[in-house]
């Protein structure tokens, strides 16, 4: 009977709480170390339209500051078809606006002027999340059309079919999660352009892309849009 009143008595105690499980595994970020990648240094890049401080390389090393001014590009000295990319890179401004152009056709940059950006190309956006903030109060509306967190669209006279989630027009294809970092926090993006098609993995996980791009080879640029920002750790493997 004294062990039965025990047993019931057990029975009227709160039940604990579980434990929760472990910790998910973080993101894996490829970081570009293995058969086929090199860095992208200074040699690889031709300046378009800036002025000869828009970009500061840092001897030897794949670090580059962008001061933001004049708007525009720089290119790398070879087109691109197949491709897989590794960047860092972090605004040092609230609001900052910059960005990656992959499959910029030869024609979109020429006589391209200061202050213009390439008219083909598919971007992959790098945008502070101030630049909602900045825009809705200059506006007096709520930017619905963009996200901070790695839009993919094609520009100028290219061609893309985004993935969905998409934005408001259909031109964009709208990250499917938040993971981007504010300024002065370094992001890592992983790009890879395959067979016309393009995919973005932001912080380690894929959120963005598109497929038919028109054209699907090109120039790859890095973008200046008014605000520093800084890059480090390129790396390009390039696919069959």
């Amino acid at each position: 009977m004294k062990r039965l009143a025990c047993l019931l008595a057990l029975a009227t105690l709160p039940i604990p709480a579980l434990a929760d499980g472990p910790e998910p595994a973080p993101a894996r970020l490829v970081v570009g170390d293995g058969p086929g990648w090199r860095p992208l240094l200074e040699a690889d890049f031709v300046p378009v339209n800036g002025d000869p401080d828009t970009w500061t390389f840092h001897d030897g090393t794949a670090e580059i500051h962008d001061k933001g001014t004049p708007v525009g590009v720089i290119r790398t000295a070879k087109p691109v078809r197949n491709f897989e990319l590794v960047v860092e890179w972090r605004h040092l401004k609230s609001a900052g606006n910059s960005g990656v152009f992959a499959w910029v056709p030869e024609k979109a940059l020429a006589d391209l002027k200061p202050g213009q950006l390439p008219r083909g190309g598919i971007e992959i956006q790098m945008l502070d999340h101030g630049y909602a903030e900045q825009y809705q109060k200059n506006t007096g509306k709520k930017g619905d059309w963009f996200t901070t967190n790695g839009d993919v669209f094609a520009v100028g006279e290219s061609r893309m079919k985004p993935f969905p989630p998409l934005s408001p027009d259909g031109s964009r294809s709208f990250p499917t999660k938040e993971l981007s970092r504010g300024v002065g926090e370094w992001n890592h993006y992983y790009v890879r352009g395959l067979n016309g098609e393009i995919r973005l993995w932001v912080n380690g996980e894929e959120v963005s892309g598109g497929a038919d791009c028109q054209p699907a080879e090109g120039f790859l640029c890095l973008e200046a849009e008014g605000s520093p920002v800084e890059f480090r750790n390129l790396r390009i493997r390039e696919l069959p």
